[in-house]
Order: structure tokens, then sequence, then C-alpha cells
């Protein structure tokens, strides 16, 4: 673990607390602490489903629970069952919450100038720069890439939003066949979903060849995320497994309508090799070596 970087990140975290109020027990000098606040913010004039609230928050379903009850003692929100659908819960705001709600949104925007006010025009061109630069770093680092069989829901998403996108942006369309998909589950392959905030952005598939190189195949990431380095650690992590499984190379395909996916591959160490395949839709192939890690026996 380096050192002076986590010191950095830990100043970090105690100066945007304490500059933002999160350790008041009254924020922004109303009577209840962030979490409430924040939780009351989210649910909105439009309401929400309760399952939603705790995906997009993250929060343990006991703790979000709890913060539910005291929001509706305090009379700003009522929790009932969704309309034509008894099993989903929805949260929405009373008269008293919608007017909380738009305290807060007004209050909010004070605690925001009230940063920037100090500053001169450049400073605060910089402060909100480096704001944004962190937001989209910290999204990065809350991705989480895991292995995923094929026929998970998170998986059959990706796959879908993948083939949508390919038959949107490819000249003579695209069609997903998903009768190899036991190729992508262990021992034969494996596919990898990437996730945020318990929804699946990215996903990626290797199979594997004792007699050959290993095959990636379905590399997507959503829109998003894009930028966010999720591509290349999707690849990344195709490429440990491949190199896992032995095998000492790993070929894939690319359509010339894909021009990220082709940049990625060859900053990512990909050459250009000749045609390997029958299918109808790549105008590129391409093939790396593989290195094994220390440990990382085949």
């Amino acid at each position: 673990m380096e050192r002076e970087l986590v010191d950095v990140v830990r100043g970090f975290n105690r100066t945007v607390t304490q500059r933002v109020g999160a350790l008041d027990d009254k924020f922004l000098a109303r009577d209840r602490p962030l979490a409430q606040s924040r939780l009351l913010w989210e649910i909105g004039p439009a309401g929400a489903e309760v399952a939603a609230l705790r995906n997009r928050l993250d929060l343990d379903a006991g703790y979000l629970s709890r913060l539910l009850r005291t929001l509706e003692g305090a009379g700003l929100v009522v929790v009932t069952p969704a309309e034509g659908d008894g099993r989903v819960r929805m949260a929405r705001l009373t008269e008293a919450g919608r007017a909380e709600w738009a305290l807060l949104d007004r209050r909010s925007d004070e605690l925001a100038w009230s940063m920037l006010a100090p500053l001169t025009v450049g400073q605060r061109d910089r402060l909100t720069t480096a704001m944004n630069e962190v937001q989209r770093l910290l999204m990065a680092s809350m991705v989480t890439v895991e292995v995923c069989p094929p026929a998970d829901p998170r998986a059959r998403a990706c796959l879908r939003a993948y083939a949508a996108e390919l038959a949107e942006r490819f000249e003579s369309g695209f069609t997903l066949d998903t009768d190899d998909d036991h190729q992508f589950v262990p021992p034969a392959g494996v596919f990898l979903v990437a996730t945020l905030a318990s929804e699946a952005v990215g996903c990626g598939s290797v199979r594997f060849d004792p007699d050959g190189p290993a095959e990636i195949k379905r590399l997507w990431v959503s829109g998003t995320v894009r930028g966010l380095g999720v591509g290349r650690r999707l690849l990344t992590e195709l490429e440990r497994h491949a190199a896992a499984a032995g095998a000492d190379c790993v070929r894939l395909d690319s359509n010339r309508a894909l021009t990220e996916a082709i940049r990625l591959y060859r900053s990512a160490g990909y050459e250009e090799i000749p045609r390997y395949n029958t299918s109808p839709y790549p105008d590129h192939w391409f093939a790396k070596q593989l290195h094994h890690a220390p440990g990382v026996s085949p």
C-alpha cells in the first residue's frame, strides 16, 4: 500500500466531509443529518421505488428501512405498494416533504456557492474542473468486475444492450447468437460483468482452447461509464483469466465501426493478424501474446 497516496485520500476525505457539513447532526441547518436529507432528495417530487433507492445509494436494506421510518414519522414521506404491483414498495413525498425538498434544493445551491464565492474566477474554474475529474475517477473506483454466468439477468441485460448497439452501428445490422453461451462458463471459458451501484454497465467473455489461442468476445461498456477505463479493466481481466487457463496468446475481432474498441486494442498491445474466422461482421482481427504472472500457473 502506497502510504503517501493513502494519506492524500484520507486528508481529502476529512476536508470534504467537514466543508459540506456531513458531520453535522443538522445538515443544512435542518432537523436531520445528511443521510436522511440525502434520502429525501433522492426520493424527489416524482417518488421512487424502495429497491431503486437501495441500489442507487448502495444502502443496507435494514438501514434504509430505518431511514424511511424516520422520515415517515416526521410526516415527510409515505411508503406504499406500487399501483398494479403490490410486491413493489414506493416512497413518495408528502406535501410537507415536497416543501422540505424545495428548501433542501435551495440551501444546497447556497452551500455550493459558499464554496465558490471566496475564490477568483480562475480558482472557480480550477475547482469545478477538478471536481468533475474527481467525480469521474470516484465512479471508476466504484465499478466492480466479477465472473458471472451468461444466463444471469445482469449478463443478459448487458448482452441485449450490446446486440442493440451493434445492430445500430454496423452497416449490415447484427444478430447475437446465444447458442454458444456454454463456451463462456468455466472450465470452457469465463463471462465477466462490470457493475456500478448494482447496475450492470459492461461485460466481456473469453473462451479457452487447449490447442490454440483463447478468444475474447462480447466486450461492451455502457455509454454511462465510457471514458472511465472500464473497457480496459474488462480486457485486462479477460487476459488474466486466459493466462491462468494456460493460454499463451489471445485473439479477437472487431468491426470498422467500433473505432473506440480498435483504439483500445491497439493501445493494449494487440497487433493485427489475418482473418481467423468466418463471421460476417468483423473487418479487423487482432492477437496479443500473454505473459504469465508470477504465481499464476496454467
